[in-house]
């Protein structure tokens, strides 16, 4: 019998002899990950085995790279992995350590295995609490707060995070909650922005993480930027940027000219309602926006070049100044979940 599929996806992985990362298709199995070129693909480009292998999450060797996880197998040999958001690595950490712990107990994978025998009463599990702080309702209220003659968009203090723990019974008091805050930012779920902030994650101060009303603090995945005084075209620039981001992560996009298909990292904002993509293996700025107002989105059936196919999960995006983006998703499921969220920003968007 062939292993299970527990986990696929795009990730982008660090070359093992060049310092290049690259989009990858990863197929997690029982017993190792197989990494490929392209999904479609009938070989893997390579092979990790997991028995023995111990990760690490987050992974911090690489600077402003965020959500890398390394894997390091029996034989001491590294591999890197980035995912395109916190939510995704986390659900790759977890799979690939349950595989593992897996392998070591002699037991086949099973999400709802053994879970309430393992979770112990004193501890905090810092995802489901950074999911609560995420909440648009009853988590931590982003703002837009002005220090310096800067203004931090998406934004909270650092007073305000640990006023949040307290009152939703989090924590028992302050003391208690500059302990979890500090974990949520060694973990990566709290970034620091602003110099008081960033020079005690740094170490400069005596906790990583400051209970101060000039702290300030942003969560990865916010859309978070920070500005100066700026001209009137940077203004309308960071505009787009403003909306709360609510759907991201990778899809193959056409582009215009050759008409050949790249793994983009896309990122969807509402009001106003654009849909960002990014070359996954790196770089902070946006490869292109698209404006949703008034587009039209819809599945098809075939590729843009008439060429039919049942597994191409296709779909198109036809701008208000018709302009046509064609992206391609992995699984029918992902193709239907990005439909609507595109609709929904569309209609409810600027």
């Amino acid at each position: 019998m062939e292993p299970k599929r527990i986990r696929e996806g795009y990730l982008v992985k660090k070359g093992s002899m060049f310092n290049t990362w690259k989009p990858m298709w990863v197929v997690l199995l029982e017993d190792g990950i197989e990494f490929y070129k392209k999904k479609s693909d009938n070989s893997p480009k390579g092979m990790i085995p997991l028995k023995g292998s111990t990760l690490t999450s987050p992974c911090q060797d690489f600077g402003k790279r965020m959500f890398v996880f390394k894997i390091t197998t029996i034989k001491q040999q590294d591999h890197f992995f980035q995912a395109a958001f916190l939510e995704e690595r986390d659900a790759w950490v977890r799979d690939i350590k349950k595989a593992i712990k897996c392998i070591e107990g002699g037991q086949k994978f099973a999400r709802k295995s053994t879970r309430r025998s393992i979770r112990l009463p004193e501890t905090v599990d810092l995802g489901a609490l950074y999911l609560s702080m995420k909440d648009t309702e009853k988590g931590v209220k982003e703002l837009n707060l002005e220090k310096d003659k800067k203004i931090f968009n998406h934004c909270f203090t650092g007073n305000c995070v640990i006023d949040w723990l307290v009152s939703n019974k989090s924590v028992r008091n302050r003391q208690e909650g500059l302990m979890i805050a500090s974990s949520l930012l060694t973990e990566g779920y709290l970034q620091p922005a602003g110099d008081l902030s960033k020079n005690a994650a740094d170490g400069i101060a005596e906790n990583p993480f400051l209970d101060n009303p000039d702290a300030f603090y942003y969560f990865p995945d916010s859309g978070f930027f920070c500005e100066e005084n700026s001209s009137d075209d940077d203004v309308i620039l960071k505009e787009e940027f403003r909306g709360v981001i609510i759907k991201q992560g990778c899809l193959l996009k056409q582009g215009h000219r050759r008409k050949n298909w790249k793994v983009r990292k896309f990122v969807l904002r509402e009001d106003p309602a654009y849909l960002h993509y990014y070359d996954p293996a790196g770089g902070e700025e946006p490869l292109g926006a698209i404006h949703l107002r008034g587009c039209v989105v819809t599945s098809v059936e075939s590729n843009p070049d008439g060429k039919k196919s049942e597994e191409e999960n296709l779909f198109e995006i036809i701008t208000a100044d018709e302009v046509h983006y064609f992206l391609q998703a992995a699984t029918p499921k992902e193709r239907t979940d990005w439909i609507k969220a595109i609709q929904v920003a569309s209609r409810t968007g600027k």
